[in-house]
């Protein structure tokens, strides 16, 4: 039995090394030639020729489709349930889709507890249920989370969060100072691998990291900061200079019940470590007391939003799609929020503006791009630093695109 003169694929030490489609085509004129005899007119024109090319198609996707499979074991490359598989080995699942997060001011007499499942409308119609019971303190207001009740990328610009839809007595009125952080879709596979990554440390206790990933492992979470200070005195850290105090650690949270998120970080942190933020919640630890148990006060951030503008200048081709400039809106968000199959920008991060130059420059094959400033009160920066204590927002609102 002869032997083809196809080059085959080749598994080596630096990787595995598909052979060139003009390789391929090479040899299965060789092939053809061979089995006719020799003599065959080579050129692709010919009836000879046209069935070398369909051959090489063929084979050349099928090794594709045999690269991509190898590559699928690789956690960097692995996507759909390749990806999923390769998560199980460290016991994590892909996070379903989640609702948008909205940090909310309520209003009303002092004393008023404002129940978890209470709700609230935007501008919009859309629904937001309250994540926790909260009290309205002797200020007459208090700082809560409302996150929608449906899933995914739902925009809530500052100051539309403004209904009451459940009335509780006391309770007056409600608002939001800043946009809300927007929900996702179901994890995309940059996020959890970003996740995985960060897993690493999710059976050790007594780490930042191990915090880490145990308060993003659970449901609904968006992103996660955290930062211990193991000195004798407070330390000012980050865009903000958030003050954390001696001997403790500072975790902030997007998204997440209070409780859990609370349970979570008691259950890592080091022993006799002291906690910060605006946000509390009592873990009573059952295990092997009577009643009544122990029980710790745990305190953790909820960031402030902090709204990302945007300046985008494109050169006014009149053969751009008519609605370029929504086009463009929509990828800049999604590009933010991580729709697009990239991470998200996440608390306490660095925001580059040249981050957006792909995902505008994609919006159509005839988009010429000039330049994208950002910035938080006027967009004139190429970055901005995320501060430990603020969650990076965006709206189309805030996107200004111009045709130069």
């Amino acid at each position: 039995m002869s032997l083809s003169s196809v080059p085959k694929i080749q598994f080596t030490p630096a990787g595995l090394v598909i052979p060139a489609e003009t390789a391929v085509l090479a040899g299965v004129q060789d092939d053809i030639n061979a089995a006719f005899g020799g003599g065959l007119n080579p050129a692709l024109e010919t009836p000879q020729g046209q069935l070398a090319s369909s051959q090489a198609a063929i084979i050349g996707d099928k090794n594709n489709e045999f690269a991509l499979f190898v590559n699928q074991v690789d956690p960097q490359y692995s996507a759909d349930r390749f990806q999923d598989a390769i998560a199980r080995i460290y016991f994590l699942t892909r996070k379903p889709a989640t609702p948008t997060s909205v940090q909310a001011t309520l209003t009303g007499l002092s004393g008023t507890v404002v129940p978890a499942g209470t709700l609230a409308q935007d501008t919009s119609g859309n629904t937001y249920v309250c994540a926790g019971n909260v009290t309205i303190g002797a200020t007459g207001t208090v700082i809560a989370e409302f996150q929608n009740v449906a899933t995914g990328p739902i925009p809530c610009a500052a100051g539309t969060l403004t209904q009451v839809y459940q009335a509780v007595p006391g309770w007056d009125a409600i608002t939001n100072a800043a946009d809300g952080t927007m929900g996702s879709d179901v994890e995309s596979r940059a996020d959890f691998e970003y996740r995985r990554k960060n897993s690493v440390a999710l059976n050790g206790t007594g780490t930042p990291q191990a915090i880490y990933a145990e308060v993003f492992a659970l449901a609904d979470v968006l992103d996660v900061y955290v930062k211990d200070n193991p000195t004798g005195a407070a330390v000012n850290t980050g865009a903000t200079n958030y003050p954390i105090a001696a001997h403790s650690v500072y975790v902030a949270v997007v998204g997440g019940a209070d409780a859990d998120v609370a349970a979570a970080i008691w259950a890592k942190k080091d022993l006799g470590c002291d906690t910060n933020g605006n946000t509390s919640a009592v873990v009573v630890d059952p295990s092997g007391y009577s009643y009544p148990q122990p029980s710790y006060v745990i305190k953790f951030q909820r960031p402030a939003g902090l709204a990302v503008k945007f300046a985008v200048r494109i050169v006014n081709d009149p053969s751009l799609p008519s609605n370029i400039v929504t086009l463009v809106k929509n990828a800049i968000i999604a590009r933010f929020n991580g729709a697009d199959g990239t991470t998200r920008e996440r608390i306490g991060a660095t925001i580059l503006a040249s981050r957006y130059y792909g995902a505008v420059v994609s919006v159509a094959s005839n988009v010429s791009l000039l330049d994208v400033l950002i910035g938080t009160s006027s967009p004139t920066l190429t970055q901005i630093n995320v501060g430990i204590d603020q969650r990076p927002t965006v709206s189309a609102a805030d996107i200004t695109v111009t045709l130069v």
